[in-house]
């Protein structure tokens, strides 16, 4: 059987896909078998009127690594 294990991170970026790409970078230094990402909230940090980067609520779907049975 396998098992899959969501988590969430949030990230910043200059673009929606900067910042998915920092999700998932930042994912990927404690674990492995990512297979999806859904992002589930984008917000536009605003200043002098002006969008300056991106924020990302991610949740990111992992396989867990069963091999030591």
């Amino acid at each position: 059987m396998t098992v899959v294990k969501v988590i969430e991170v949030i990230a910043e970026g200059k673009n929606i896909e900067d910042a998915v790409n920092k999700a998932v970078a930042e994912a990927c230094k404690t674990l492995h078998n990512l297979k999806q990402v859904n992002v589930e909230h984008i917000e536009a940090l605003v200043e002098n009127n002006k969008v300056v980067n991106y924020r990302i609520r991610t949740k990111i779907s992992f396989v867990v690594d069963n091999s030591n049975k």
